[in-house]
């Protein structure tokens, strides 16, 4: 990776960063799919069949299923911020429109803002903290929030990318340290599976075939997700390529209208535009800053 330049590094990781949002967008469309199915039978399902791809992935690597030194607890900390962020994400997937969900979800690299004062060190620029204020305005405008139950769902989903930006900064955290990708992946899955595996148990609901291969195709989507903005962040920095995580809106809007036909209402459309407006803005910041 030394070899490359700093902009052939980006490329790259912006083309990870894109794929990233094609597989997630096919996660959450297949979850929903899933039809009636408690959320933790859900998650536990989506990182079971993520964890056993990981593993195989692993098997066929020269240094198996080492860790490396100092790296468990980072790993432990991505699991825990990841795995109750997907849990709160997929809540609000089957209770408000796939868009929706998808654009909480996406708040969290400005979460990770935040975050990565904590666990990298890093202190935001002024243009940063700006970024993260009009980002969390737009959230107000797609949550809605009233005494209405759907806008305590969408708060969940809010939550859910609080939990993302906290984990896709550890992975940044472990991706510096040198940790394998498919550790990461490996371990998360594995993880998240033992953190559902007891609700799962208490409530189960038996499955019809077609439901079993949605949520089948929901982990082989999510495997390529993960593997894909796993390395996405070991080439780049999150503050340089994350804002082309948001094409996962545009391929949610477009499987919600055509499978679901899902129409964002006015409010939630002035939330896309101000969330997306505000990443891009302070990308091209970032970028014109950094020639």
């Amino acid at each position: 990776m030394s070899e490359l330049s700093t902009r052939h590094k980006h490329a790259i990781g912006i083309s990870l960063v894109i794929a990233d949002s094609f597989f997630f967008s096919l996660m959450t469309l297949f979850v929903r799919l899933s039809g009636d199915i408690p959320t933790m039978q859900k998650c536990f399902f989506r990182n079971a069949f993520a964890a056993v791809i990981a593993i195989i992935a692993l098997a066929r690597t020269d240094e198996k299923f080492h860790i490396k030194k100092g790296s468990l607890p980072g790993l432990f900390a991505r699991s825990i911020s990841g795995g109750l962020g997907m849990i709160l994400n997929f809540y609000a997937i089957d209770r408000i429109g796939l868009a929706d969900a998808n654009i909480l979800n996406k708040m969290s690299p400005f979460f990770a803002i935040i975050a990565s004062i904590f666990i990298l060190k890093e202190i935001p620029k002024k243009a940063d903290w700006i970024a993260v204020i009009i980002a969390f305005v737009g959230a107000v405008f797609i949550i809605k929030p009233s005494a209405n139950i759907t806008s305590l769902y969408a708060l969940a989903g809010l939550l859910g990318g609080l939990g993302a930006g906290i984990a896709y900064t550890f992975v940044r955290k472990l991706g510096q340290q040198g940790e394998r990708g498919p550790v990461i992946v490996a371990f998360f899955s594995i993880f998240t599976c033992c953190l559902c595996l007891p609700s799962m148990i208490a409530d189960f609901h038996p499955m019809s075939a077609l439901q079993w291969l949605f949520l089948i195709l929901a982990g082989l989507a999510a495997a390529g997700g993960q593997f894909t903005v796993t390395a996405a962040y070991k080439y780049a920095p999150a503050k340089n390529i994350s804002v082309f995580d948001y094409s996962q809106v545009i391929f949610a809007s477009i499987w919600g209208a055509l499978v679901f036909d899902e129409l964002p209402d006015y409010l939630s459309v002035i939330g896309y535009v101000i969330v997306i407006s505000c990443a891009v803005g302070r990308w091209l910041y970032l970028m014109k800053s950094e020639d």
